[in-house]
């Protein structure tokens, strides 16, 4: 499998089966080269079961969710699906997680989100005790989780890595402490240099762990045609238009829209534009919405991220 720099960040399309042609883009990607694929959690497909079947049928590439709600799911039940999915993918499997939006989740679930962040250090502390020892006897202020007997699964013989979405600076040192990284969205490579990264590593370096990874993710298409996809990009992140803690993120880059952080352009403009998140103290990056473009552009835009990940692999040093 190569070092992984440069992902490719899934989401829902128009297809006769969505696994299909979810496993079929995953081949596309490791084929071009591209280091992971990325599944974010909406109200269709579950991404914890298709990262488990992407990572069994497509080999050499990680697979990973970016990201799944921690509301309303027990982290006993994430702990068993995401061991699966490491077992399945061999060790390559990534857990993302997310906080999720309260609006949203009280609206849709019922859910009342109370103390988000409380709430979310009990679930990775109960976490990271189901990868480690396979054990959690957890009674805490927002959540119970215990263990009736051991949580062994066969084949996930190293505990998955654990990334928290964040952009505040309450879940990033949360993120530093109890995480192994962090998943940056609508950020610009400003913002990323200038809090980002230093609340995140300062977090870790203080809790005694190591460096966090910093996973950017930036919409991003490869096309000819700026101007469609730029009018295509504002239909399919409009959803965040109307997200609290997306909306604050566009309002902290002096921006109106969420689509106007994606990256429409030739290779030049796309390469550029992933090298100044990695200039900015990025580990990886992320690309995410190619589907927005045509066939043909989403296949241009995989052969740029494979082009641009096989080269920094190599330049990696052994």
């Amino acid at each position: 499998m190569l070092d992984v720099t440069i992902g490719l960040s899934l989401s829902p399309t128009a297809s006769e089966n969505a696994v299909d042609h979810y496993v079929e883009v995953a081949a596309m990607a490791a084929d071009a080269g591209v280091g992971a694929i990325w599944i974010s959690q909406f109200f269709d497909v579950d991404a914890l079961s298709l990262a488990a079947l992407i990572a069994r049928a497509v080999p050499d590439i990680a697979v990973g969710t970016a990201v799944v709600p921690i509301y309303p799911r027990h982290p006993l039940v994430v702990a068993a699906q995401a061991l699966t999915a490491q077992a399945a993918g061999r060790g390559r499997f990534q857990l993302g997680l997310g906080l999720g939006s309260p609006p949203l989740l009280e609206h849709v679930y019922g859910t009342r989100v109370v103390r988000p962040i409380r709430y979310a250090r009990e679930y990775l502390t109960a976490l990271r005790s189901v990868f480690e020892t396979g054990e959690v006897d957890l009674h805490g202020e927002m959540l119970t989780a215990v263990t009736p007997m051991p949580v062994v699964v066969p084949g996930a013989t190293t505990p998955p890595p654990i990334l928290l979405a964040s952009v505040g600076t309450q879940s990033l040192r949360l993120a530093g402490e109890l995480a192994d990284g962090t998943f940056p969205y609508l950020a610009s490579p400003a913002t990323l240099a200038g809090s980002i990264v230093p609340t995140i590593s300062a977090a870790a370096a203080a809790a005694g762990r190591p460096a966090p990874r910093i996973v950017m993710v930036v919409p991003a298409v490869v096309t000819s045609d700026v101007d469609g996809v730029r009018e295509r990009a504002a239909a399919h992140m409009a959803f965040y238009d109307d997200v609290p803690a997306a909306q604050e993120s566009v309002r902290r880059e002096g921006l109106a829209h969420a689509h106007e952080l994606a990256v429409i352009g030739d290779e030049e403009t796309v390469a550029a534009a992933i090298e100044r998140y990695f200039a900015a103290g990025a580990t990886e990056v992320s690309i995410a919405y190619t589907d927005i473009g045509t066939p043909e552009e989403q296949a241009r835009t995989i052969g740029l991220l494979g082009g641009l990940n096989r080269s920094r692999a190599m330049a990696i040093p052994a």
